[in-house]
């Protein structure tokens, strides 16, 4: 994975956990793992039978990698290189599960919750 400022991974003890939890959903469900990254989240729920999974990553070559990962994994996702805030303010699309894992310390949590508080009220 190319270096970029604020790429840090789910650690796999966090992805063990979480998958755990969401083991009864995550079978046959559409993923969208915002904030891709090492696209950690987004792949480990396509090798848990996801019926697919978009990887939105903002780094050119970040998203170029993981375009190839997904390939090589033969997965049955789709990696877009966009501003996830922007992705996601303009994309009706459903999903059954969102990961939202922004880059650290930036703040960009809370935008994305606004736009699913929105949608769903």
């Amino acid at each position: 994975m190319p270096n970029s400022e604020g790429l840090r991974p789910t650690t796999d003890r966090v992805r063990e956990t979480l998958f755990n939890w969401l083991a009864p959903v995550i079978r046959g469900a559409r993923c969208l793992d915002c904030f891709a990254g090492s696209g950690a989240l987004g792949l480990e729920a396509l090798s848990r039978y996801a019926e697919s999974a978009t990887l939105l990553e903002y780094e050119r070559s970040v998203a170029q990698q993981l375009g190839k990962n997904l390939a090589l994994l033969q997965g049955n996702g789709s990696v877009v290189n966009t501003n996830a805030l922007t992705w996601l303010a303009g994309n009706g699309q459903p999903f059954d599960v969102v990961f939202l894992d922004p880059p650290f310390r930036k703040g960009l949590l809370a935008i994305p919750s606004r736009c699913w508080n929105n949608r769903a009220g």
